[in-house]
């Protein structure tokens, strides 16, 4: 087992075989010198592989336990990438409270590559055993849930998924490799935004796909490649700054969000709390099993309905209404009209997202100064 803490606080430190930088310097090159013409060397053409890129990807995969990773320009072109991985016409199975933009995307390539696309609820065995009988060669899975928090029994959903011949796949988005490794509950692929908690600063936009086998690794490089659906130098080197102290980062805003969790539950405003840090959460046993902490997002629902949600996080000063997450700053959001819009009514309501739910991304505030912005919104209400 690898200390996340030292893997990630050494993730590209003394590489720059040049001048000895500590930290590798920003190489913005596109093309590379060849001293044979008929022979390239490590690098070549910043599409196919770039240093800063190559190092990142090493340390991702370093930390999630895979073999290799690719990263790219975005988090959704990271799960786009993996459907190049499966043939048209292929059986898909996803969890129906993933990612709004997930989705999104499945929904457009199902009709154009011909997927028999089903969602179903992952977290339910009975449920996710019955879509599993006539076999699949993908199943998405994501847990913790966005925004919902619910969680899937890795281990148990991983074995059920590759019995059926599936590819398993799993959103490691929320918590990231500090908190959660799915490979070793059987995962074949890992998928994450790094946008989101491992670049942790909100500053820049990419995605990473971590693989088990290399010859899955050699066809994503390949289509990356050929694709050109790959991340930058800038915005590697923000992504690698950001990783060196995603474990550190992760442990203070899990431990922040379990505070704020509780106290919201014990509010006489809120009706629903979700974060599996709470013992009487359903899937707390399940996180208790899988999860180092519990994560930095929760949600819940006001006892007044749509309107006082509207109120309240418009009248938030610490929380800064945007849609995204794990940053070091404290977000809010209402994901019905935010991250999950692009969802029919229909399909939110089988999700479980109301007009009603708020969803929180805590930062690295002091709990009290959390807390005082969130007593004074729901005083406001």
């Amino acid at each position: 087992m690898i200390d996340p803490r030292t893997c990630a606080a050494r993730a590209g430190i003394n590489c720059d075989p040049g001048l000895g930088a500590v930290v590798a310097p920003i190489q913005v090159s596109s093309a590379y010198r060849r001293a044979d013409p008929a022979r390239p060397g490590a690098f070549d053409y910043a599409r196919t592989a770039q240093p800063g890129r190559a190092e990142l990807a090493a340390a991702i995969a370093a930390l999630e336990g895979a073999s290799g990773a690719v990263v790219t320009s975005s988090g959704m072109a990271a799960i786009d990438l993996i459907l190049n991985l499966i043939p048209n016409g292929a059986r898909v199975i996803c969890a129906h409270d993933c990612y709004g933009g997930a989705r999104r995307l499945f929904d457009a390539r199902a009709p154009q590559r011909g997927f028999d696309l089903v969602y179903a609820d992952c977290t339910r065995p009975e449920f996710l055993g019955a879509v599993l009988r006539d076999g699949a060669d993908l199943v998405f899975f994501e847990t913790p849930s966005n925004p919902r928090l619910r969680l899937t029994d890795l281990a148990a959903a991983c074995a059920r998924a590759r019995t059926a011949g599936a590819l398993v796949v799993v959103d490691n988005t929320i918590l990231s490799p500090a908190l959660q490794r799915p490979i070793e509950h059987g995962a074949d692929l890992v998928v994450s935004s790094l946008t989101k908690i491992i670049n942790g600063h909100s500053d820049m936009v990419g995605g990473v796909v971590c693989a088990t086998d290399k010859g899955h690794l050699e066809q994503l490089n390949w289509w990356a490649n050929a694709a050109g659906a790959v991340s930058g130098a800038f915005d590697a080197f923000l992504a690698m700054r950001g990783l060196r102290t995603l474990p550190v980062r992760a442990r203070v805003q899990s431990e922040s969000a379990l505070q704020i969790a509780e106290q919201l539950d014990a509010h006489p405003k809120v009706v629903r709390v979700d974060y599996p840090g709470l013992i009487r959460h359903p899937g707390h046993d399940i996180a208790c099993r899988q999860q180092v902490k519990f994560g930095s997002l929760l949600s819940f629902e006001l006892e007044e309905g749509p309107p006082a949600v509207r109120r309240l996080v418009q009248s938030l000063e610490l929380f800064t209404l945007a849609q995204s997450l794990g940053g070091v700053e404290s977000l809010s959001s209402i994901p019905a009209t935010m991250t999950h819009a692009a969802m029919s009514p229909e399909a939110r309501h089988k999700a479980g997202i109301g007009d009603g739910l708020v969803r929180l991304s805590g930062g690295l505030e002091t709990v009290g100064a959390v807390w005082a912005d969130l007593e004074q919104g729901l005083a406001a209400i």
